[in-house]
């Protein structure tokens, strides 16, 4: 299975540099906002796109992002809208992936839902909440589409476990470490760097870090020993702050921009 988002990894190894990930969720301010925003974090220099299914209780995610889903909700978007916008960003031309919790899966069915991620061109999807022992419909489905399965790891993980998590995970293998409050980066980021050892020890599988990365020197930081850096709350605060208009947009671009220099200048 080689899925563009494979490709991508593939292509930034070469270049010697981390891909730029950047996160939103669907229909976050409105439907038509967030094709404009995704847009302008390609047009600034992100490799691949993830796109957040809004979910009311969203345990993985901090009050930013939380908020965002929130309003997403409010505003009644639902699957439809997730897949509309997964096609979207896919048609921009880069390799593109939701992150949904379990439950809507479930409710949605896991072979429809894979379905749906394929035929609009998806790479794969990450799921925070599955775990790998309830897995096993979601890997026949996931097979048998060509998408990429992604599970998420934090440094809670004990070895032996990561061991068998990360030997299911395609695609990339998604870091989850928090960044605390500002100012203790130095020490979170240590948290991140052995969390990454660890993996890369049971895993060749790229490794992606969520990590609460918002400026371009810890882009560069984190790209030093990731393959990936994921930046989702410090977009979403932009619009927050400026809104979706021509004013945010320019600084979406330019965060995005500024991180793709971060991701560039790491090695």
């Amino acid at each position: 299975m080689s899925t563009e988002l494979e490709n991508l990894f593939v292509k930034t190894k070469k270049e010697n540099r981390a891909a730029l990930i950047g996160f939103l969720p669907a229909g976050f301010p409105t439907q038509k906002d967030s094709v404009s925003i995704i847009k302008a974090m390609i047009d600034g220099g992100v490799d691949a796109i993830e796109i957040g299914y809004p979910y009311s209780d969203p345990v993985m995610d901090g009050p930013v992002i939380q908020a965002a889903s929130e309003q997403a909700i409010t505003n009644g978007v639902g699957v439809d809208q997730v897949f509309d916008l997964l096609k979207n960003s896919v048609d921009y031309g880069v390799p593109s992936v939701v992150m949904s919790y379990w439950s809507p899966i479930e409710k949605y069915g896991a072979d429809k839902f894979a379905s749906a991620i394929s035929l609009a061109g998806g790479s794969g999807v990450i799921t925070p909440d599955l775990t790998i022992e309830e897995s096993s419909l979601w890997e026949i489905e996931a097979n048998s589409k060509s998408i990429n399965r992604i599970y998420v790891v934090a440094p809670s993980t004990t070895d032996e476990r990561l061991a068998k998590v990360v030997a299911k995970c395609s695609g990339f293998i998604y870091a989850a470490s928090l960044m605390g409050v500002t100012g203790t980066r130095d020490v979170v980021s240590t948290n991140a760097k052995v969390l990454v050892d660890r993996i890369r020890i049971s895993s060749n599988t790229p490794v992606a870090v969520g990590l609460g990365v918002s400026t371009k020197e810890q882009a560069s930081q984190v790209a030093k020993y990731a393959d990936g850096v994921i930046v989702g709350s410090a977009f979403i605060k932009i619009i927050q702050e400026h809104g979706a208009g021509r004013s945010g947009l320019k600084k979406i671009k330019q965060l995005a921009s500024s991180l793709a220099e971060g991701v560039r200048s790491g090695r």
